[in-house]
């Protein structure tokens, strides 16, 4: 049964220039998860390629897509409509750390898709979604999320960063071999903890997706919850409760990684696993092509910049310092993989040349989004400024001469 995209637009595949010609998308669904078959045809320099697209598309948390099933038996979480329904942290969570009492008990061990649903909503300490969280700041055009409490992040919330975002997840995806993950977690974990981004591989277990903005899908699986929540704050998880907790692309968000790790560490079960995957924001390429003088060039120096005046980090992958963190946090075998993602599809390995594809649709979908705020903020840039060099960026990511790729980072490590 086909199932409509509600923000899936297909028409924001089509490049302006005509590198993208066309698009097409169709869904079917699978018992927890939604099947994704998207066929692009490619423009290079000297031929036309169309390149059909086939994978398993998890659900991701930063994805605003409402898709109606008439035969689903899921049911849906709060709408705009009925928003005070959604499960948030409470205005005093900002203040002072609270504890999750449902958390406490022990948990039956034979857990199975029938008992994934969510439990009772008086057991835990969140609350209803309080106005002050929808009063986003529209900056630029834009709309970010509201200045509750301490948190703060660079990047939009609204539909063309949402849809960026996809791409980002999907490119992931294909990159890490169709895998969300790369921890070796076994099977069947109860509970997992999503700090940036949602998932339904595991429908035994509760699976909670956590954000700044209640920009979660209308129709989620019964074992996924969202909760609007800062993670640079006390946590309200309960100490050992979480099987495998997941953070990823929070670059230049986290003030004190330290801190959230040793966060990370208290909430995570004996046993129990941490990953976190980040990207290194320098391109490079392996054949001189990102040179000095290039806007691709000074990308990462401009982000690694404004990211040092707000007193946060976008460097973690290149200092190579994560592996230490997470060990001084008290994980033990602690892994590091990195990986070549390229920006523009340059390669000549089919599986790169579609990650490279995702990664392109990915940035110039949303490239005033990732710049605009951070450059005029922090740099002193003018909006007219911030355009002219993202002009520069799109010509540079449109020529196939050039090779420029990201390096993304997963390290994941286990509690003893």
């Amino acid at each position: 049964m086909e199932m409509p995209l509600a923000s899936l637009d297909p028409s924001i595949y089509r490049e302006k220039s005509g590198d993208y010609i066309s698009a097409s998308f169709g869904a079917a669904p699978s018992p927890l998860s939604f099947v994704f078959l998207i066929s692009i045809t490619l423009r290079s320099e000297k031929s036309l390629k169309k390149d059909p697209i086939s994978s398993r598309l998890q659900y991701s948390f930063f994805v605003a897509m409402a898709a109606e099933a008439s035969q689903s038996t899921t049911e849906p979480t709060a709408t705009p409509a009925s928003i005070s329904a959604a499960p948030v942290i409470p205005t005093t969570h900002w203040t002072q750390p609270q504890d999750n009492q449902g958390d406490d008990e022990e948990e039956e061990d034979n857990f199975d898709d029938g008992d994934s649903a969510l439990g009772d909503d008086a057991a835990s300490t969140t609350a209803s979604l309080s106005a002050s969280i929808l009063e986003y700041r529209t900056l630029h055009g834009r709309t970010y999320h509201s200045l509750q409490g301490t948190a703060d992040h660079w990047t939009p919330n609204d539909d063309a960063h949402l849809e960026s975002m996809d791409c980002v997840h999907h490119l992931l995806t294909l990159l890490f071999d169709n895998k969300l993950y790369l921890a070796p977690i076994p099977e069947g974990p109860k509970k997992v903890l999503d700090i940036g981004c949602g998932t339904d591989v595991h429908p035994e277990a509760e699976v909670i997706g956590t954000d700044l903005s209640p920009i979660q899908p209308e129709w989620v699986p019964p074992n996924l919850k969202f909760e609007i929540d800062d993670c640079t704050q006390p946590w309200t998880y309960a100490e050992n409760s979480q099987d495998f907790i997941h953070i990823r692309y929070l670059f230049g968000a986290i003030e004190k990684w330290d801190e959230l790790y040793l966060q990370a560490y208290r909430a995570c079960k004996p046993g129990g696993w941490v990953e976190v995957v980040d990207p290194s924001v320098n391109l490079r390429s392996d054949d001189g092509s990102v040179r000095e003088g290039t806007a691709m060039y000074d990308w990462g120096r401009l982000f690694n910049e404004a990211a040092t005046i707000n007193k946060r980090t976008m460097s973690m992958v290149d200092d190579g310092k994560r592996l230490e963190d997470l060990k001084k946090a008290g994980f033990v075998n602690v892994q590091s993989r990195r990986f070549k993602l390229p920006a523009t599809p340059w390669a000549k390995d089919d599986k790169m040349r579609q990650v490279g594809a995702f990664a392109q649709l990915a940035m110039e979908q949303d490239l005033d989004g990732y710049a605009m705020l951070l450059f005029t903020n922090a740099l002193g840039w003018s909006p007219q400024q911030v355009t002219v060099y993202l002009a520069r960026m799109r010509k540079e990511m449109r020529d196939m001469r050039m090779q420029p790729y990201f390096i993304v980072e997963s390290v994941y490590g286990q509690k003893p």
